[in-house]
């Protein structure tokens, strides 16, 4: 590798750039950035004070991040690593969805028990809501037009229309709901409960409750399942769900809602991110303070990647394009 990039270089060719994964160390105040090929780490990039969130924007020119305790949303260039500025984002940020549109940010303060609304152009709040007791997770339809906060305390999914900024429902979980996702192009929610160990599925057009998912690891208590962050292929019919420290992901049917398989990743997995070309998962083990990268269509772990203390979340660049 090191041969065929000095020819490269010596021949006035610069060496390809390379899909990347971006990860988010909680307790470093760093994001480490793993090249998705060589499944290595390039570089280490400083942020603000216990980073967790993370997002690009939708053409990757920007890169937003969650700096939780020091109460912001950091904007920083990906090419340079330098912070650009910093958006009003109220007290500890956490989570936090871009909106389709590219420029409304909705961000979860747990501390505050609100959700607010940035448009990261003008960088002004345009709207703050009140939601349930610490949330946490943050998403927006596909279309556009509403947004989900999850509350830890309150054991709630919020549903906020986008257009008015005002709850329209809400729905119960089990304990704890971290995170969520639209699925079935915006026909579905799904949430995790960390606590209550399971997964809720709602439909999006009355938010009735479809489905509820159970995890069952042999030779791991109950209470060490814990589902936490989960992704979907891009064809939509399996999902790959973090639980916690169970230590394992689980594989998940999404059309019959059936666990299908378990892969061992690093101790008290998060959240996780496809590589640009889908063909790779890395897992965020935060208590080991590595990445399990997996093999999708083998579903089996290949590598752990040494990153910071603490990985929190994660989010992939694809290489930049020319032109």
């Amino acid at each position: 590798m090191i041969r065929a990039i000095t020819l490269a270089l010596l021949a006035g060719i610069a060496p390809a750039a390379a899909d990347e994964i971006w990860v988010t160390n909680e307790k470093d105040d760093t994001i480490s950035v793993i090249d998705t090929e060589t499944l290595e780490v390039t570089r280490t990039i400083p942020t603000g004070e216990r980073p967790r969130g993370i997002v690009f924007s939708h053409d990757f020119s920007r890169v937003y991040i969650c700096a939780s305790d020091s109460d912001a949303v950091q904007v920083m260039d990906p090419a340079s690593g330098e912070i650009l500025h910093n958006l009003p984002s109220g007290e500890d940020p956490e989570q936090f969805a871009l909106h389709p549109d590219d420029r409304r940010l909705y961000i979860a303060n747990e501390d505050d028990a609100i959700a607010t609304v940035v448009d990261v152009e003008t960088r002004r709040v345009i709207a703050q809501i009140d939601v349930g007791i610490e949330p946490e997770g943050m998403a927006v339809s596909p279309d556009g037009r509403i947004a989900i906060t999850t509350s830890e305390t309150t054991n709630m999914a919020h549903w906020i229309d986008t257009g008015t900024h005002v709850l329209f429902a809400n729905t119960l979980v089990d304990s704890r709901p971290r995170h969520a996702e639209f699925a079935r192009r915006g026909t579905e929610l799904w949430v995790s409960s960390e606590i209550g160990g399971t997964v809720t599925v709602f439909a999006v057009a009355d938010q009735a409750e479809l489905a509820k998912i159970r995890f069952d690891i042999k030779g791991v208590h109950d209470d060490r399942i814990q589902p936490v962050g989960f992704e979907f292929t891009p064809d939509g019919r399996t999902v790959f769900v973090a639980l916690g420290p169970s230590n394992h992901v689980a594989v998940v049917d999404a059309e019959t809602y059936e666990v299908v398989d378990y892969i061992l990743v690093g101790r008290r997995v998060w959240h996780m991110a496809f590589s640009p070309d889908h063909r790779r998962l890395f897992t965020t083990n935060g208590v080991s303070g590595d990445v399990t990268v997996i093999d999708v269509e083998s579903r089996e772990a290949i590598k752990s990647i040494k990153v910071g203390r603490f990985p929190w979340g994660a989010a992939a660049r694809p290489t930049p394009k020319e032109g």
